[in-house]
């Protein structure tokens, strides 16, 4: 079963082949139910971020799941437009004491910009920000960090300034949207490429190839997406608040034929 296999990143730490996306999930009663209930069916990957504002909720739904806490694997992101070595300490900090965790699995820089200046060429503050990251993993405050929404220029920057290639790109990847030149970039050195929104925010069941899929393999929409970022290797967080819906996406243990997959990928832009 999916949810009993993981990836080993390059530091050698397992990370459960799937995980539980919070974004978008209000914090309170929303974000502390939904958490709890993924992590009653199996679920051990959690992923938050500070942006999110639901840090503490899922912290209490960890605390109360009674679930040791090394079994679970729990990431959140330094926010946007956090760039800086003392501002990043302070920042991790911060979503070590909401979560109200002693560490975390893993750490990432949320953008290589702050989502005000998309595009924007903040290189030396994501190097301060990295470097303060690694100085974390080091003191274990931090077992794994990486990047997220990063191309490959701007990893290639904080690695050329530190020699410390991140573990984990978190990027936007789901059928129709393929970043093969990311996914080539991060395969050449060992960096998982996490796929977050793999049901596009619910645009994937507006795509009738993958509808058609879906019937010919006995499974949802839902499934059949998630299924395809696995297929490719990625580590996807699909997102729920319905408990019907965060089982169902659970359930992929099955195969895409090779020829459905090139299918797939051939509706690049096909989500918009």
């Amino acid at each position: 079963m999916i949810l009993f296999e993981n990836y080993t990143m390059t530091n050698g730490i397992n990370i459960p082949k799937i995980g539980f996306g919070t974004w978008q999930i209000k914090d309170g009663e929303e974000a502390y139910k939904a958490t709890l209930y993924a992590l009653s069916i199996g679920y051990r990957h959690i992923d938050s971020a500070a942006a999110y504002g639901n840090e503490a909720s899922i912290g209490r739904a960890i605390k109360d799941s009674g679930i040791p806490r090394a079994d679970i694997f729990v990431t959140t992101k330094l926010q946007s437009h956090i760039k800086g070595y003392e501002s990043t300490f302070q920042e991790a900090e911060k979503s070590l004491k909401k979560l109200g965790l002693d560490y975390l699995d893993l750490y990432l820089i949320h953008a290589p910009w702050p989502w005000n200046d998309m595009g924007g060429d903040h290189t030396q503050g994501n190097i301060d920000s990295w470097k303060a990251m690694i100085e974390l993993h080091k003191q274990g405050k931090l077992r794994s960090i990486g990047v997220s929404n990063f191309e490959p220029q701007q990893i290639d920057s904080i690695v050329q300034a530190t020699g410390f290639v991140p573990h984990v790109n978190q990027i936007p990847f789901f059928i129709g949207k393929p970043q093969m030149e990311i996914r080539s970039y991060c395969n050449k050195h060992n960096i998982l490429v996490e796929a977050y929104s793999p049901l596009i925010t619910g645009r994937i069941f507006k795509m009738p190839l993958v509808h058609e899929l879906a019937k010919k393999y006995q499974v949802t929409v839902a499934q059949l997406a998630i299924r395809y970022t696995l297929e490719q290797h990625t580590l996807p967080l699909p997102k729920s608040i319905h408990e019907q819906w965060i089982l169902e996406n659970t359930k992929v243990d099955f195969k895409i034929d090779f020829d459905d997959v090139k299918r797939l990928e051939a509706l690049e832009g096909g989500y918009k």
